[in-house]
């Protein structure tokens, strides 16, 4: 499946403001283009995944309608964890890079006492052998909406090379354990709603290049 996420040109505003990167220059004024060479996993099968960049071009949005993990007597056993492996090739106007400087993750679960529910990522860019994990973890006796923010320091960002295109990974893993909950009760977590759409919202800082 390919996905093509075009953005529409607009005023080029950052959402973190210029100074939180040391003076880096705003992004770009003209769109940017996201190629999804693959969008691979259990908890994003076929035509369930859609990404669309925003006008500023300071952020991308993944949105999911069937990523649910599930444990339960209704469950099957592979239901407990989920994945989402999306390879993204960003095509950025000729000057500029940039790097993911946070990602927010919504979703929806209902955690039986006892029970437990983990939402991990990890991003990297093909070729550098840098990578950037998280792990966020959420306990049992829990029903609502769920969010999680991923930080990147600044001077810990990686950019993507210069003058080259390299596809950007992004794993994203929702996982729910049993723990000593009843074997009768059913827990869930999921980045879906029951209308379909959960966005995750990954932001970018801009670099240019010299």
């Amino acid at each position: 499946m390919v996905l093509r996420a075009l953005a529409a040109t607009g005023v080029a505003t950052s959402l973190f403001g210029s100074s939180a990167f040391g003076g880096n220059p705003p992004p770009p004024p003209t769109p940017i283009v996201i190629d999804s060479v693959a969008v691979n996993g259990s908890g994003c099968p076929t035509g369930t995944a859609a990404v669309a960049v925003s006008p500023d071009n300071t952020a991308f949005t993944v949105t999911y309608s069937n990523y649910l993990a599930l444990v339960g007597p209704s469950a099957a056993p592979t239901d407990f964890r989920k994945n989402c492996q999306l390879n993204l090739l960003v095509h950025v106007p000729g000057g500029y890079t940039y790097a993911i400087v946070s990602a927010d993750y919504r979703g929806f679960a209902s955690l039986a006492p006892g029970a437990s529910g983990t939402q991990r990522a990890s991003y990297h860019f093909q070729g550098n052998p840098h990578t950037t994990n998280s792990t966020h973890h959420f306990k049992g006796g829990f029903t609502g909406n769920w969010q999680t923010t991923d930080t990147v320091p600044v001077a810990a960002l990686v950019f993507a090379p210069c003058g080259e295109e390299r596809n950007l990974n992004i794993n994203t893993e929702l996982q729910v354990e049993r723990g000593t909950s009843s074997p009768s009760a059913t827990s869930f977590m999921e980045m879906d709603s029951t209308d379909g759409s959960i966005k995750t919202v990954y932001h970018l800082a801009w670099k240019q290049c010299r």
